[in-house]
């Protein structure tokens, strides 16, 4: 949720800057993982994809999530895709087919990849270790190097095995891979890390697997299918020329090398090497456009630590939506984002803390201050004029700022700056003092001067806040009877009527989040 959430917010405000944008997703539905899961689960794989894929679309409905269109990479489109760029590739001599030997699990009569061999890790000598990496030491190193290595599907001894297999040949782009590096399309961290690839010289990417394997089979390679990640970020083109067909929109000219469109990947840092060098080398050899950005996010650490079954902070979406708001999330999420790649950490205790100081006891009790007074003594309408126009207009002008914030996707720094404007809000409130003025009948038209002011300053704020807390944007909306879009912030309500207020958003309850993490133990 946390890379669904940080796009949902980027697509949000381009569009609340009166920009025409695109969100398009789809499950990652091939794999030997697939394949086995499906298999324990009894059920075939399309069953199994179709269940996993209603799952995650309820997840993002619950977070808010407002997808475009989303897809599957098991899909006809993904498949024609998939096979006509593979043909281009292959026409253009950039795949070569060589025999490789690997791991062969005799009894399952599959071959396996690194993470289903397990063994004694030849550095430390720690038992029940992962083909590539120890867990307990850290050591990285190659299956075969493994003491006493096991199959971890059926415990039996692997054997090598020789097969042939399709390669893309990745080398004959390090032209246009150092270029796209030197292009600050990426974050300076990952360019510097996918140079490594780079200094080490590029080596031929293996696009195939052997059967038994849930996928795509390759055209004109009988017995061979695409390796996941081969098909899975065409699964973009796929999603968005379904998009394109529903809306009659030109798909074509997006894709087209030289086009006027933008197009922006959000991935994690984990996949950068096939998102920053196989993916931009592929679309090239297709004749398609390349990523105007690709931007990485850090992995999501809980409490601290990485996420545990055990501690109860390995947490479902599902489960976190039974108990909480999602828009504390999706604000938590926004005050932690930068425009980098470190990692993010989800503390409990300062999660509660953080949604309820700014979300609650300063932006909502700005709208929940000042509305008592305006439907008491005024009848909800706003005064004729703006009593401080200079105060109010600051915080317009405070939009520039934000909004560059926003499209670097610096989410963290945005917060910071429209909750420091609600801090003021709340001062010139403090000062005024409306409470106190409304006891001398005299002093009334003062009073709805202060708090039409508070409102405004509201208005403002919830603006700017509407891409990360689009439920509260909606319900404020509804309270302030205007459009909250970022276009619409030309000058301050005046003479203006008002719905009678509601709440807003309630303070999040520590005893829920702890019972989430009691109900996530659960799930184990």
């Amino acid at each position: 949720m946390l890379e669904q959430t940080q796009t949902d917010i980027w697509v949000r405000f381009q569009r609340s800057r009166g920009h025409e944008c695109r969100y398009v997703c789809a499950d990652d539905a091939h794999g030997t993982a697939i394949m086995l899961s499906a298999e324990a689960a009894e059920r075939t794989p399309e069953e199994h994809i179709a269940t996993i894929q209603k799952q995650h679309e309820q997840d993002s409905a619950g977070f808010l999530i407002q997808f475009d269109h989303y897809h599957s990479t098991h899909s006809p489109e993904n498949r024609r895709w998939s096979e006509k760029i593979f043909q281009q590739l292959e026409a253009n001599g950039h795949i070569a087919v060589r025999e490789i030997t690997q791991a062969y699990d005799p009894e399952r009569g599959l071959f396996l990849a690194d993470r289903f061999i397990k063994g004694t890790c030849p550095k430390c000598g720690v038992t029940n270790q992962y083909g590539d990496n120890c867990e307990a030491c850290g050591a990285t190193y190659s299956p075969a190097d493994l003491i006493d290595p096991v199959s971890a599907l059926s415990g039996a001894t692997p054997i090598d095995k020789a097969s042939s297999h399709l390669f893309f040949k990745l080398n004959e782009f390090e032209d246009l891979l150092i270029n796209w590096l030197g292009s600050g399309q990426l974050q300076a961290p990952i360019a510097n890390k996918l140079k490594e690839w780079l200094e080490a010289g590029l080596q031929d990417w293996d696009i195939s697997r052997d059967p038994p394997y849930f996928g795509f089979e390759i055209p004109g390679h009988p017995g061979k299918y695409f390796y996941v990640w081969l098909d899975a970020p065409i699964g973009y083109i796929a999603s968005h020329e379904v998009l394109c067909r529903e809306q009659g929109d030109d798909f074509e000219s997006y894709w087209v090398p030289g086009g006027d469109t933008e197009l922006y990947h959000f991935i994690g840092k984990d996949i950068v090497n096939f998102h920053g060098l196989f993916w931009p080398a592929m679309l090239d050899s297709a004749g398609l456009r390349q990523p105007t950005a690709v931007y990485a996010h850090g992995f999501l650490t809980v409490n601290g630590v990485k996420m545990s079954k055990s501690r109860g902070t390995f947490i479902l979406a599902e489960t976190y939506l039974a108990h909480l708001d999602p828009e504390y999330l999706r604000y938590y999420f926004a005050a932690k984002l930068s425009g980098g790649v470190d990692d993010i950490d989800l503390n409990l205790e300062d999660f509660v803390q953080r949604v309820n100081a700014d979300l609650v006891g300063k932006v909502v009790n700005i709208a929940s201050r000042c509305a008592g007074f305006l439907r008491k003594k005024f009848d909800n309408r706003m005064s004729g004029s703006c009593a401080e126009p200079d105060l109010v207009q600051s915080f317009i002008s405070a939009g520039d700022e934000i909004a560059a914030l926003y499209e670097a996707r610096e989410f963290n720094r945005a917060m910071r700056e429209i909750i420091a404007l609600a801090d003021r809000a709340n001062q010139y409130i403090d000062d005024k003092k409306p409470w106190v003025m409304a006891k001398d009948d005299t002093q009334a038209d003062a009073v709805q001067d202060v708090c039409s002011v508070g409102i405004n300053l509201f208005r403002t704020l919830t603006t700017y806040l509407k891409p990360v807390l689009p439920a509260m944007a909606e319900k404020s909306e509804a309270f302030l009877q205007v459009s909250l879009d970022w276009t619409n912030l030309k000058a301050p309500l005046v003479d203006h009527e008002l719905a009678t207020f509601k709440p807003l958003l309630q303070r999040v309850d520590m005893d829920a989040v702890s019972v989430m993490v009691e109900s996530s133990k659960r799930n184990d």
